[in-house]
């Protein structure tokens, strides 16, 4: 049963960071023995929310209360001394050491000026069995699959900092039913002896299967939160999507004139494709001045696909052919040669380089697929460069500005730039209009569908649905890393949606 007070409440949460509100006036509350997901896309504010409360970022205003008393969290370290502990998915222990000292590290018991290992491993074998786990504490924790590493991860945060609060980020993304229901075991345990919790994934099974209250964000906004027994989940999919007040016109247009060029050619086909823990068997064709849209959830497969076609991640099922070639081998440097290109879904971390100039930026792939022996000669460099600039509208003083000096958009234009430098065939674009403004995804947008116009097949992927079913000739959507279903780009959104909630 969860107790009604509050052991947690945060008022007005707002941080910004360069060119980026990522969280603005959000409140959030979590109450003892509750275990509380907290749910959104890529760039909802999940992830900053969670830094404020541990004390990695600081927030620029609002206000948090821990036990009905005002608190500022200093540091992360200051956060576990207040009760609020962090398992993180990806697990941040010692695989070569044992499981009690992972536990106990920096806490070890001592004796006669040395650790007393006896008393260490009894303590940490109590630890574990307080969580219902029954392992040999004095085995390497590597020994151990990730569900048990989670849950010694859990035990840790447990021993060192007794918390009020638990937050488990995507713990389960890692793991299969079992391991899965293994840990619900744990957190339900925990719920009983009324720790808060509050739980980040993007399973939404899991959400109505473990949870007693779901909080939606949105573009950093908060969209409510809700008893989870009383949301539908295809109220809780149209909240975490939401919907664009703007029609976008000149895109429909565009879409109409482009739907008109379309050629039955078959570019790209898969079929039974899939790689073992990341993608389902799927069949999948794109044609000759095609734009298939992938929709679906955060988590159901749609860049998985991406980086199987591109050769990112090589199938360990199924077969690809491109125009009629059967791919053996699965590389990037192949995709090129294939005239197959990919704009990555994290910019930052996969895309821009932010010390080179832009310039610099748009030739990387390009040289690439030349080979480094093969050098662009600078003057060519500067008629690509300038070239694009001018196409896409990226806004710049000069080819020679710094990447990481310009706003969003125009760093999403410059990949764009790179790709369409090497003259793809195909075009794979997975969340290109992410983290941008209104009016530059609507330019985006027209591109895309411009390019098709010109013979290129793309394949677009987005977590906003208005944008797919805007861009799309064709949509598949996705769930559970599986393909769901397959539906002409005139398909309304209510379908979409209901698909993507299992209904059908």
């Amino acid at each position: 049963m969860t107790d009604t007070q509050n052991i947690l409440n945060v008022v007005g949460i707002t941080k910004s960071f360069p060119g980026v509100v990522a969280l603005e006036d959000v409140d959030f509350s979590l109450r003892k023995g509750e275990i509380h997901a907290l749910i959104g896309e890529n760039g909802a504010g999940k992830s900053t929310l969670i830094k404020v409360l541990t004390g990695v970022e600081h927030p620029d205003a609002g206000s948090i209360e821990l036990d009905g008393r005002l608190i500022q969290v200093r540091s992360p370290q200051h956060s576990q001394e207040l009760g609020i502990s962090t398992v993180y998915q990806e697990i941040n222990l010692c695989t070569n050491i044992s499981v009690a000292e992972n536990i106990m590290l920096g806490f070890e018991p001592y004796r006669f000026g040395g650790i007393d290992w006896k008393k260490m491993n009894a303590l940490a074998s109590e630890a574990v069995k307080r969580l219902d786990v029954d392992i040999d504490v004095t085995q390497p924790l590597g020994n151990f699959s990730v569900a048990i590493q989670q849950m010694v991860a859990i035990v840790r945060s447990l021993e060192v900092a007794s918390p009020k609060i638990l937050i488990l980020d995507e713990p389960t993304s890692s793991l299969d039913v079992n391991e899965t229901n293994q840990l619900f075991g744990v957190m339900r345990k925990l719920k009983g002896e009324g720790i808060g919790i509050v739980f980040i994934t993007h399973f939404l099974d899991q959400v109505y299967e473990i949870t007693d209250r779901i909080t939606v964000l949105r573009n950093g906004k908060l969209v409510g939160t809700y008893n989870t027994a009383s949301l539908p989940r295809i109220e809780l999919i149209g909240k975490m999507l939401g919907r664009s007040l703007t029609e976008l016109d000149e895109v429909s247009k565009a879409k109409q004139k482009s739907e008109q060029k379309k050629d039955m050619e078959c570019l790209v086909e898969a079929k039974g494709l899939g790689l073992t823990g990341s993608i389902e068997p799927i069949d999948f064709e794109l044609h000759v001045s095609e734009v298939v849209g992938l929709a679906g959830l955060l988590g159901s497969g749609r860049t998985e696909i991406a980086k199987l076609i591109f050769g990112i991640d090589t199938p360990d099922k199924g077969s690809l052919t491109i125009r009629g070639k059967k791919i053996s081998h699965f590389s990037p440097l192949e995709s090129l040669e294939n005239r197959i290109a990919l704009c990555p879904e994290d910019r930052k971390a996969e895309g821009i380089v932010g010390d080179l100039t832009i310039r610099e930026n748009i030739i990387l792939a390009l040289q690439a697929r030349y080979g480094w022996f093969k050098f662009i000669d600078t003057q060519k460099q500067y008629e690509i460069a300038e070239k694009y600039i001018k196409l896409l509208g990226i806004a710049t003083p000069s080819p020679d500005q710094l990447v990481k000096n310009l706003s969003g958009g125009n760093q999403q234009k410059v990949i764009l730039a790179r790709w369409l430098a090497t003259d793809p065939q195909v075009l794979i674009l997975d969340e290109p209009t992410r983290g941008i403004d209104v009016g530059a995804k609507a330019e985006i947008q027209k591109l895309v569908l411009q390019l098709a116009n010109e013979g290129k097949s793309i394949i677009f992927i987005s977590s906003e649905l208005e944008e797919v079913l805007r861009t799309s000739h064709r949509i598949v959507v996705m769930r559970d890393r599986k393909k769901a279903a397959e539906y002409p780009g005139d398909v309304d959104d209510h379908t979409i949606i209901q698909t993507m909630a299992g209904i059908l």
